[in-house]
């Protein structure tokens, strides 16, 4: 298989819309609650379900706690804002509340990542791994683009578990092509390759997708792997690669503490393997200026380019 790198661009957000519309219209269970955002984005679904939609307003502990009412009385809550509002804002609602009740909720988290790098730290989300990871119950889920979103979010209610997706802002490549997607647990193999096994979740896998396209012009076989799923970790899949990869990257946009990475490297120490291995993700830092979200990926050395210089690393 070689990388599909497609030219196309759609919006992850409002793929979410159109979804969540056409899950509503089949199901009368799935009910969305915005913490007063994206409203003109659910015109569709306000119109065709106005009783399926709630906006909850800038009152995000007490939505998650609504939410998590919902699910325990046979209902399917969406919940959606941006990213950090949803997560570190009301982390105990999500703890107690979703968690520990183990209510069939779905988090969404919109602008995930360093998609509002322009706004600075209070709007970054590089921790809802980490947080997510350690509390009981809750899968985590970070899709890479419009179909693996559409796939993801499907999945999430047909597994009635409590579930985190976090998603891009806006423009998000293609990458999925005519491939299935892989269910909760494994990954989408986008290109085969003999060299180094680069592991990539959420949107950053447009960087991975094109530094493996840079390594084969420098005659390095690169095998790419995308990830849509942190929490439940499959270490069957991941085995599968160890078995056959000395050298590894993995990539998210997400810190390097308690991260997917981080999961991989427990896997191999507990496995007593010997491999080469870097993990790409951001430093141990609030990012002490502003840019934008290409800017913010050279910064924390997460673009293409630095992918390509850590694959050529672990290769030597």
């Amino acid at each position: 298989m070689g990388v599909s790198l497609s030219v196309t661009v759609k919006p992850m957000r409002n793929a979410f819309a159109d979804e969540v519309t056409q899950l509503a219209q089949a199901d009368s269970r799935v009910v969305l609650l915005s913490g007063d955002i994206g409203n003109r984005l659910f015109d569709r679904l306000r119109a065709a379900r106005p009783e399926q939609f709630m906006n909850c307003g800038v009152a995000e502990q007490n939505m998650m706690g609504v939410a998590a009412g919902m699910g325990l009385s046979g209902l399917r809550p969406i919940v959606y804002t941006i990213t950090p509002f949803t997560t570190i804002r009301c982390l105990e609602q999500i703890k107690i509340d979703v968690g520990y009740h183990n209510s069939p909720v779905i988090i969404v988290g919109t602008g995930s990542g360093l998609s509002y790098a322009s706004l600075g730290p209070t709007h970054h989300s590089l921790e809802d791994f980490a947080i997510f990871r350690a509390i009981p119950n809750l899968q985590v889920l970070a899709p890479w683009d419009v179909k693996s979103l559409r796939a993801c979010l499907r999945m999430a209610i047909e597994s009635s578990s409590p579930t985190y997706i976090r998603i891009g802002k806006k423009g998000e490549t293609d990458l999925s092509g005519d491939n299935a997607m892989p269910a909760i647990g494994n990954g989408l193999c986008l290109k085969s390759g003999s060299q180094v096994c680069i592991l990539a979740t959420g949107t950053i896998s447009s960087e991975a997708a094109l530094a493996v396209k840079t390594l084969a012009e420098q005659g390095v076989s690169a095998e790419l792997v995308l990830m849509h799923t942190v929490k439940p970790f499959s270490e069957t899949a991941i085995n599968g690669l160890l078995n056959r990869f000395d050298a590894l990257v993995t990539v998210e946009e997400h810190s390097k503490v308690g991260g997917f990475g981080e999961s991989v490297l427990s896997l191999i120490a507990r496995s007593s393997l010997q491999k080469r291995v870097e993990v790409l993700g951001t430093s141990d830092q609030f990012m002490p200026v502003v840019g934008s979200q290409e800017y913010a990926r050279q910064y924390f050395e997460i673009d293409a380019d630095s992918i390509v210089r850590s694959a050529l690393r672990v290769c030597q």
